[in-house]
């Protein structure tokens, strides 16, 4: 979660848990990415790809969409198997904004628009980042990693 004081959430705002994957083959390369969103038993899929792109395009893409996607503030469990995205958006992005979008070496950090879409969608709910083992056997993010290939797929295929 950025550090901004925000509104608080209404006591009645809904939980949803989201899994998020993104990946190119190769990298860079075609790619596509995948999330699954999961609230008072209701579930729903997003995906989408681009022709040329990298694998961490693709995981902050499918953050960033994740949470758009949310139409009023909502407690959320986001879960990611991008270290990138999590470290990012929970460590590393404070002193980004801080540099003026630079990193610890002083160049430009890489994803800027993504990066700032997610900051921006952030915003209007509590999210707590959740790193999970890619490809070790946990069903939601084996889930996500396939809706993300197939959209890969779809979209080479054209």
């Amino acid at each position: 979660m950025s550090e901004e004081v925000r509104a608080p959430l209404p006591d009645d705002a809904p939980f949803v848990e989201i899994w998020t994957d993104g990946g190119c083959k190769p990298n860079p390369g075609p790619g596509g990415w995948g999330a699954l969103l999961c609230s008072m038993g209701h579930e729903r899929e997003l995906s989408g790809g681009e022709p040329e792109t990298t694998n961490n395009r693709m995981e902050l893409t499918a953050a960033a969409e994740a949470l758009e996607a949310l139409k009023r503030p909502c407690k959320v469990t986001l879960h990611t198997d991008s270290e990138y995205l999590r470290n990012g958006i929970t460590r590393w992005h404070t002193g980004w904004v801080r540099r003026n979008w630079r990193n610890a070496a002083g160049d430009p950090v890489k994803n800027l628009d993504l990066w700032q879409r997610i900051l921006a969608a952030e915003k209007r709910h509590k999210v707590e980042w959740l790193w999970v083992r890619g490809h070790s056997g946990n069903v939601n993010n084996e889930r996500v990693d396939q809706i993300a290939t197939a959209a890969r797929e779809l979209m080479e295929r054209g």
